[in-house]
């Protein structure tokens, strides 16, 4: 069954083919729907299956022809309006489009006056210099194709977080409907809620193997079996691989730790057991005390039969218990990156993570004052829906790298400030009136004094010349945060997670200097962006900066990207102390100002 994020990558491509072909508005209107299919917290196919014409049309952006195209998708796997537009354009628009400073017009071009449809035919034209002579193209644009093929090539192998996640979350609610069942879990990279992964994990307990894989392989949304044995199957769920794994219950929590990872936590920790005479491996703790060290120190050299389970077990049953049987509290999956948690561990120092639950307003949201979908009521009642204490508005200013004239201007900005208190004073969650402003290529944000001096909070981000080396951007970035206007550095990097890398800085220095001009660092909870990172995160909180978790929200289902947000401070270590956007309302009102 088609999920939400098959179904927005199918209008994802039919806005960039249009785009592509020269075609004005429609790739806006499919874009729009897209990003409100993406973000909707209800399997769209469900609706289809029943039968619920009316719950689809209810999609902001969603009408009846872009409807009849879901239902066609869905009950058939493909459009035919689409594949005509495939057959006209025959290029592989979204792994040309992961080109840095390529897009669907410029990939448009290139097929009309080179022919290229896919990745190695425009490898094959910038080595053979052909791009260079094509109008509007230079030997800097065919320059960057060539340092950017490897990485187009890539990120392509690897799904976002916010697409595999949710599928994952079906995968589970499936599994654990099945009898012979006991225990699940997801494990591997989506467990440690890694911003992108290569393919779902997931871990079953049970003592029938044999009936959980057959059901599984069986499962309705499974679009094909790559392949199926005793103990594991793979099979494809859209364009997501979901590998299954079956062990028997009393090793569950062994395998658990084991095959959520990563490696590098599973090196240090199997090296951390043989200094205690002890080994750890997929099947438990086992004390090798006793037993001939081996050839890898940890116990095999007694093993005459290639077994794994050797010595006095100790733990495996539960992953609690498999870190307790090492002397270590149990570390949460999201801190399982070899980044010092073993020793935190060990010294009873582990962070008290944040939670969802902390999380008590946002501060960086856009409505249709700009490019969001929305007005501003729609937006400040979802978030007093969500039961938070307060919420900013942030539409774009003008400036570099806002395109389309969706930049508002001082004037704009001072006429939005009205039209903002005056919501505010009609609604018992606080209303904050702010800006995203630009942080041009020199570290400047452009606005005036007096807009300046209306606003609440000003979100200051970078949208342009995002190729600067590290010591330049981290300079830029520096100069942004020291600006005592700015309250909050919004998407340090810049970047679009599978279509380009962004800035890379210094992330110490920069939390530094954020720690002592009192200016918030932004996890953008977009989950294309996830902007910090968790090490990054980890080294800015280190530095004494705080943190601010922000949606960046377009619309109001996109208020639950929160949750990609949490996740990925929890992996920069962040407690709820070090996130602005838990704290009461009085103090987040001393900081901005």
């Amino acid at each position: 069954m088609a999920t939400n994020a098959e179904i927005a990558g199918r209008f994802e491509e039919f806005a960039d083919l249009l785009e592509a072909d020269d075609v004005e508005y429609k790739p806006r209107t499919y874009r729009r729907a897209a990003e409100n299919v993406r973000a909707h917290p209800s399997p769209i196919a469900d609706y289809v299956e029943a039968g619920d014409r009316d719950a689809i049309e209810d999609i902001d952006g969603v009408g009846d022809a872009i409807a009849t195209k879901i239902v066609e998708y869905v009950e058939t796997g493909s459009i035919d309006e689409l594949e005509e537009l495939q057959a006209e354009l025959p290029i592989d628009i979204a792994d040309i489009t992961r080109i840095e400073g390529v897009g669907p017009k410029t990939a448009g071009k290139l097929y009309h006056e080179l022919g290229i449809e896919t990745l190695d035919d425009l490898e094959a034209a910038a080595e053979a210099n052909e791009i260079q002579e094509v109008s509007g193209f230079g030997p800097k644009t065919e320059q960057n194709i060539r340092d950017n093929i490897e990485f187009a090539r890539e990120v392509g192998t690897r799904q976002l977080l916010g697409e595999a996640r949710p599928l994952a979350d079906d995968v589970l609610g499936f599994l654990e409907g099945i009898q012979e069942v006991e225990r699940c879990e997801v494990a591997g990279s989506i467990r440690r809620w890694r911003e992108t992964i290569g393919d779902v994990d997931v871990l079953v307990g049970t003592n029938d193997n044999e009936a959980v894989i057959e059901q599984f392989v069986g499962w309705d949304s499974v679009d094909s079996e790559i392949e199926s044995g005793p103990a594991k199957a793979s099979v494809l769920v859209g364009e997501i691989r979901v590998d299954l794994r079956v062990v028997v219950p009393d090793e569950f929590g062994a395998a658990l730790q084991y095959f959520t990872g990563s490696k590098d936590h599973n090196v240090s920790l199997r090296n951390y057991a043989i200094d205690r005479g002890l080994k750890v491996n997929e099947y438990g703790v086992f004390d090798v005390s006793e037993i001939d060290a081996g050839p890898d120190g940890d116990g095999s050299g007694s093993a005459t039969d290639g077994s794994q389970r050797i010595g006095d077990r100790l733990a495996g049953e539960t992953e609690e218990g498999m870190y307790e049987a090492l002397g270590l509290d149990w570390m949460p999956p999201e801190l399982r990156t070899d980044r010092g948690e073993i020793g935190a561990s060990e010294a009873g120092t582990l962070p008290d993570l944040l939670m969802r639950e902390d999380i008590r307003g946002d501060f960086h949201s856009h409505t249709e004052w700009s490019d969001g979908n929305n007005t501003i009521e729609e937006m400040v009642e979802a978030a007093d829906g969500r039961g938070y204490d307060y919420f900013g508005l942030a539409d774009h200013a003008e400036g570099p790298g806002i395109v389309g004239g969706m930049g508002l201007s001082d004037t704009e900005i001072l006429e939005q400030v009205e039209q903002i208190r005056e919501v505010d004073a009609a609604n018992d969650i606080d209303v904050f009136a702010g800006i995203e402003a630009n942080v041009d290529a020199d570290g400047e944000i452009g606005l005036s004094a007096e807009a300046i001096d209306a606003l609440d909070v000003i979100v200051a981000s970078t949208h342009s010349a995002l190729d600067q080396d590290t010591e330049r951007a981290t300079n830029r970035l520096v100069r942004a945060v020291e600006n005592p206007a700015v309250d909050v550095l919004g998407h340090p990097s810049g970047r679009l997670l599978n279509e380009r890398s962004g800035l890379d800085f210094d992330a110490t220095t920069l939390g530094e200097a954020a720690a002592a001009h009192d200016t918030a660092l932004e996890v953008n909870s977009n989950p294309r962006r996830l902007d910090l990172w968790g090490s990054a995160v980890q080294a800015a909180i280190n530095a004494g900066a705080k943190i601010a978790i922000n949606t960046d929200a377009h619309q109001p289902s996109t208020l639950e990207f929160m949750r990609w947000g949490v996740h990925t401070a929890r992996r920069g270590w962040a407690e709820p102390g070090d996130v602005i956007n838990t704290w009461e309302p009085e103090a987040v009102r001393e900081f901005l100002h």
